[in-house]
């Protein structure tokens, strides 16, 4: 009689294909370098990690989504632990409210295009991120002043929703942020920290409609290492680089997965491809 195997080797073993585990590995070195961009610059974790995952079609976008939620928030732990007393309480405080209530409305679009237009939805966020990293590339000068609040609570909106549909809230919000006379560290802690909470309630918002994956453990499960490493090791040596030029970097990786992820997209529901 055949004994049921230790947990952890059954949650990443039973019912895993070759393919799958091919899988696993892009998962685990992708979560590494989004986990190392975002610690670093306070954004991209995101982005990176569901542009990643669309462009090499590792796993279903609603189901990336709570993965990348799950990362995020080990991600946002380790940053915090140290981090939290450099976030901006009021200007976080604008944004948060509004972030969290348009995050549910994004989390129901995204079902209702998953279900009825999923190339839509790839060449959609696709677009997001081509656009993300234009955007992000013209490098704003810092405002002199303080933008006023109700700028905060229209980008903390704008965040939600992307929040909710990709579980990727930072295009707008970064814009934002990165124009404000802030010190760096005051506008990647804030950062992380509104990210980390949208991705508490996109994860409850799953949880309770039911459309929890099942296999989505497993997939963090074998990423979370490669983001608990890599967060450490970009806090604990970072690169002989400066933050502009990591930036760049960022912006450049950005660019080249929104092209790949939108344009097979676009040529299919163009009737170019087959």
């Amino acid at each position: 009689m055949l004994k049921t195997p230790p947990w952890p080797i059954c949650l990443l073993g039973c019912g895993i294909s070759e393919v799958d585990w091919t899988n696993l590995v892009w998962l685990f070195l992708l979560a590494g370098l989004a986990a190392y961009i975002q610690t670093m610059t306070g954004f991209a974790f995101g982005l990176l990690m569901m542009a990643g995952i669309a462009m090499l079609n590792l796993i279903p976008l609603p189901d990336a989504a709570v993965v990348v939620g799950l990362l995020t928030l080990i991600n946002a732990i380790q940053m915090l632990a140290r981090g939290w007393r450099d976030v901006a309480w009021d200007q976080f405080r604008l944004i948060i409210g509004p972030s969290l209530m348009m995050l549910v409305g994004g989390y129901w679009l995204l079902e209702y295009l998953a279900d009825t237009n999923l190339d839509g939805l790839r060449l959609l966020l696709g677009v997001v991120i081509i656009g993300a990293s234009i955007q992000l590339s013209l490098r704003p000068h810092p405002r002199q002043h303080l933008s006023r609040p109700p700028s905060f609570v229209v980008a903390g909106a704008l965040a939600g929703i992307l929040g909710g549909m990709f579980s990727t809230a930072g295009p707008p919000l970064i814009y934002h942020m990165y124009r404000q006379p802030l010190p760096h560290a005051v506008v990647r802690q804030t950062l992380v920290l509104v990210f980390a909470i949208n991705a508490v309630l996109r994860l409850v918002l799953v949880g309770v409609s039911g459309n929890w994956p099942g296999r989505a453990a497993a997939w963090a499960l074998v990423a979370a290492p490669a983001v608990m490493v890599l967060t450490f090791a970009a806090k604990r040596w970072p690169p002989p680089l400066s933050p502009l030029a990591i930036r760049r970097v960022a912006f450049f990786l950005l660019l080249l997965t929104g092209v790949f992820l939108a344009l097979p997209a676009l040529l299919k529901l163009s009737g170019v491809s087959p």
